[in-house]
């Protein structure tokens, strides 16, 4: 899948941060608030006891959330301007959650987000199908996590969410995700074998999934997954 690059992505949302701050502002819209947070919050169950990875983090509204709930955050955008947005927005929350600049298609970068501990989750609110290559992400979030850790990720259904005839075969087009935004974004289709098949190959097992659909549409509009990394036997 190379029709688009990471600088390709990284060009688009560098652009589109100012607009995609003031847009989602501190409450996100009404699709995150009704559709993809109510599902990752019952699969990912954040507590004061956890420490969440928080991956494609935009302008931080769910890092502040998961600090609300007690939890430490380590969240990250590859986007600096947005990560300078999110510090900004959510300075109230910085004792709770740490902002970072990280490619989420990097290993090195990845694995550099480790702490003194492990993290008890990860979690990612519609970034997957924005990755050009999530492989890397995949394994390193599954070293990163505590044994029996979970990573619940929201992502567009590959079935019924996408703007080409292709459903087999990975491939990437351009679109928006916001009406109005500056920039169309780089779009990264891949089938629910491969994301599931990503999964596993990686080490996890596949918990819990949820498709959910927005204004009581009888086709859904995303999938949420738990994945999770299972204890040493």
């Amino acid at each position: 899948m190379k029709e688009y690059s990471v600088e390709d992505s990284l060009r688009a949302w560098e652009g589109n941060a100012e607009f995609w701050d003031e847009t989602m502002g501190d409450a996100s819209n009404d699709f995150h608030r009704q559709v993809v947070r109510p599902g990752v919050n019952q699969l990912l169950a954040p507590g004061p006891e956890d420490f969440v990875l928080d991956i494609a983090c935009g302008n931080g509204n769910y890092s502040a959330y998961l600090a609300e709930q007690g939890a430490r955050v380590v969240a990250f955008d590859y986007s600096p301007k947005m990560v300078s947005l999110a510090k900004k927005r959510r300075a109230e929350y910085r004792d709770r959650v740490e902002f970072l600049v990280a490619d989420a298609t990097n290993p090195e970068q990845l694995l550099a987000l480790r702490r003194e501990r492990l993290y008890t989750k990860a979690v990612s609110n519609m970034a997957v199908m924005d990755i050009a290559d999530v492989r890397p992400l995949f394994q390193c979030v599954h070293d990163l996590l505590e044994e029996n850790g979970v990573f619940v990720f929201a992502t567009q259904h590959p079935c019924f969410v996408t703007l080409t005839d292709r459903y087999l075969t990975p491939h990437s087009y351009l679109d928006i995700a916001l009406e109005g935004q500056p920039l169309k974004q780089c779009y990264y289709h891949r089938s629910l074998q491969d994301i599931f098949q990503l999964c596993f190959s990686s080490g996890f097992v596949i918990d819990g999934f949820l498709e959910e659909s927005f204004r009581q549409k009888e086709t859904p509009d995303v999938i949420i997954v738990r994945a999770r990394k299972e204890k040493k036997r």
